[in-house]
C-alpha cells in the first residue's frame, strides 16, 4: 500500500474512476435528458483532476514549478467553472435554464408551500 502512494498510482487510480464518473454522467445526460451539460461537467472535474495531478507531482518528487503550474491549471478551471455557473444563473440567458427551474427543493416548492400555508414559515 505504501508505494501505491509513493508511486503516485494512487491519483491515477482515482482519476480513472473520475473518468469513469464522467463518463456515466455524460451517457445519463444523453439516455435522460437531464444532468450537468458537457462543458459544466469539464470544468468542474477539471479543477479537481488538476488538483489530484499536482499531489501525484508531490508525492513523486516533481519539480515545484510543476506543482505550481497543476495548481495554475486547477484555479483557471475552478474559475472557468464558477464563470459558465454564473452566468447560467443569469436571468434570461440564452438556451440555458437557470437553477431554479431544476427540480429540487426551493421556496417556490410545494413541499415549501404547505409549509407557508400551514404558518410555519413566515416571510
Amino acid at each position: 500500500m505504501a508505494e501505491l502512494f509513493a508511486s503516485g498510482r494512487v491519483v491515477d487510480i482515482v482519476l480513472a474512476l473520475v473518468a469513469l464518473e464522467a463518463a456515466a454522467l455524460l451517457v445519463w445526460r444523453r439516455r435522460r435528458g437531464r444532468g450537468p451539460s458537457p462543458l459544466a461537467l469539464i470544468g468542474n472535474l477539471a479543477s479537481g483532476a488538476f488538483l489530484m495531478l499536482a499531489v501525484r507531482a508531490a508525492l513523486t518528487g516533481a519539480d515545484w514549478t510543476v506543482i505550481a503550474g497543476l495548481l495554475l491549471g486547477s484555479l483557471v478551471a475552478h474559475i472557468t467553472d464558477l464563470c459558465l455557473r454564473l452566468r447560467d444563473d443569469q436571468p434570461g440567458a440564452v438556451g440555458r435554464r437557470s437553477q431554479s427551474s431544476e427540480p429540487g427543493t426551493s421556496a417556490e416548492t410545494t413541499a415549501f408551500n404547505r409549509r407557508n400555508q400551514a404558518g410555519m414559515i413566515s416571510s
